[in-house]
């Protein structure tokens, strides 16, 4: 199978879609390879041709929401007010907020490890190429980019996490400020 064929397009396209409606809507661990295939109106065997499994297929389906999550987390400005969260923080929490359901599903207590590593690894990434161009706060020069990059990578996951699947969640603006205060703690003294 060629991947740029059109029709493999297409159909990987399809298959994305109907993950993502069927997974708004239910746990994707009861999700079957079948039903996706009916939802997308394709044979189960194409489903297989494209992902070994759900898992990879719902990763697949989530990766723009990964890109966005992580783009949104590098373009931070460093020298953004402690008291007032910067707008690609804000647009991040906001993002997640208005897709809650599908973030719930994928990253509370059932949800995929594998959205979850694929998020934190996505995430560790960016950051550590924007620290590498110079975007890293000020005093960390004695801890290796990549260590800090996955340490910020991790904690903005499991925030997010907690944040998402929390019965009564703060609003997205009070906790991008939340979060940006432990990004950017306030200095000794102040």
């Amino acid at each position: 199978m060629n991947p740029d064929d059109p029709r493999a397009r297409r159909s990987r396209a399809r298959l994305r879609t109907a993950i993502l409606e069927l997974a708004a809507d239910k746990d994707p661990a009861a999700i079957t390879m079948s039903e996706v295939a009916r939802h997308a109106g394709v044979n189960r065997a194409t489903v297989y041709q494209h992902f070994p499994d759900i898992d990879a297929l719902v990763t697949d389906a989530m990766d723009d929401a990964v890109a966005h999550v992580a783009r949104a987390a590098a373009l931070c400005p460093l020298d953004a007010p402690r008291d007032e969260a910067p707008p690609p923080l804000a647009e991040l929490f906001q993002h997640v907020a208005d897709h809650a359901s599908l973030y719930r599903r994928m990253l509370g207590a059932h949800g995929s490890a594998l959205f979850s590593a694929r998020l934190r690894e996505r995430l560790t990434a960016e950051l550590g190429a924007s620290f590498r161009q110079g975007r890293r706060p000020p005093g960390y020069d004695d801890v290796p980019v990549d260590t800090h990059a996955a340490y910020l990578a991790g904690a903005l996951t499991g925030v997010i996490a907690t944040w998402i699947t929390d019965t009564t969640p703060a609003p997205p603006p009070e906790t991008a400020l939340a979060f940006w205060r432990l990004f950017r703690p306030q200095p000794p003294g102040e």
